[in-house]
């Protein structure tokens, strides 16, 4: 079990995701940044769809009542175990009793607004509808639908595998994409692109786009120049999955994230890649990003980049449980 302490804000449990269920009006939920728990889990030795702990306001403190492996990936967070500092992105190991304390990220280039907890053996919480992520909206799945409280208690799954030593490279800092300093994704444009004003296009690809205190798990909402139609569009309720950018009749753009609903009728003038959405999953508050347009063809050869890192965080992860246990 994992006792909660100190939760911070929102925390919640998620795993990469609810899959399958988008025609029954349930949305896919799931990390923010799917690469830095499926990173935890590589570390670990665990499933795939192993569970989490997402946490996207801090210190969360929280204390293991028994014997546990664990990793910390995602921010760049000041941790300590019973007060002495361990690292991040690094497989380690608790005793019972032990506590960690997850702090404020650090300044630095792979500057992130998420940290997750992956423990051995994953968050053992009831799937809903083959998933263990929280649903916040629905009030289903994680631990009783909703964001960790203080005095709630976790249990853990089984492993088998022993533990390593070894830890990755964040791919922020193996993938970077930067525009002028800035954090950037890349995008498709979407139905209603053409139907926004030059300038509008310009501003949208050209100028970078403040996250703003509105955002959250839902959507992230955008301040900076107002994107202008060329006429005004009504249109139908229709499909929508995280990564659309949808523009209101404000002109400020939202774009969908995790625990985006199935549905809307806003005008999408882009859509952020599936290689792209756990760098947007990471944008801090007041932080400022950039839309970079690319091609069907580029998107397809980003996501294999991203599963080609994953890959070889197997394999090295692989190579070292070998070096250590001989199997």
């Amino acid at each position: 079990m994992i006792e909660i302490l100190a939760p911070g804000a929102l925390a919640t449990v998620q795993d990469p995701g609810r899959h399958g269920a988008l025609g029954w009006g349930v949305g896919v939920s799931g990390a923010m940044d799917g690469m830095a728990l499926a990173a935890g889990n590589i570390l670990l030795g665990n499933a795939e769809d192993a569970a989490a702990i997402e946490m996207p306001v801090f210190p969360v403190r929280l204390r293991f009542d028994a014997a546990a492996r664990f990793a910390v990936t995602g921010a760049h967070a000041a941790l300590t175990l019973n007060g002495r500092t361990v690292m991040p992105w690094w497989a380690l190991a608790a005793a019972a009793g032990d506590v960690l304390e997850i702090g404020a990220p650090e300044p630095g280039p792979w500057r992130a607004s998420r940290a997750y907890l992956c423990v051995a053996g994953g968050i053992d919480v009831p799937a809903v509808l083959g998933s263990r992520s929280t649903q916040l909206r629905g009030a289903f799945g994680g631990h009783e639908g909703r964001p960790l409280r203080a005095g709630d208690r976790l249990p853990i799954g089984a492993t088998a595998l022993a533990g390593i030593d070894a830890g990755l490279i964040p791919p922020a800092q193996a993938l970077p994409l930067e525009v002028d300093g800035i954090p950037a994704m890349r995008a498709l444009p979407a139905a209603e692109h053409d139907r926004f004003t030059p300038a509008a296009l310009d501003a949208f690809w050209n100028q970078p786009w403040k996250v703003t205190p509105q955002s959250d798990r839902y959507g992230f909402r955008l301040a900076g120049t107002a994107l202008e139609p060329l006429a005004p569009m009504e249109l139908r309720s229709h499909g929508i999955v995280p990564g659309v950018v949808q523009v209101p009749h404000g002109g400020q753009p939202i774009v969908q994230m995790r625990d985006a609903q199935p549905s809307g009728g806003y005008p999408k003038i882009a859509t952020v890649i599936e290689a792209d959405l756990w760098r947007l999953g990471q944008a801090p508050i007041g932080g400022r990003i950039r839309f970079l347009r690319t091609s069907w063809a580029e998107a397809v050869a980003a996501l294999e980049e991203a599963r080609g890192w994953l890959a070889e965080a197997r394999r090295l992860v692989a190579l070292r449980r070998l070096q250590e246990h001989g199997a």
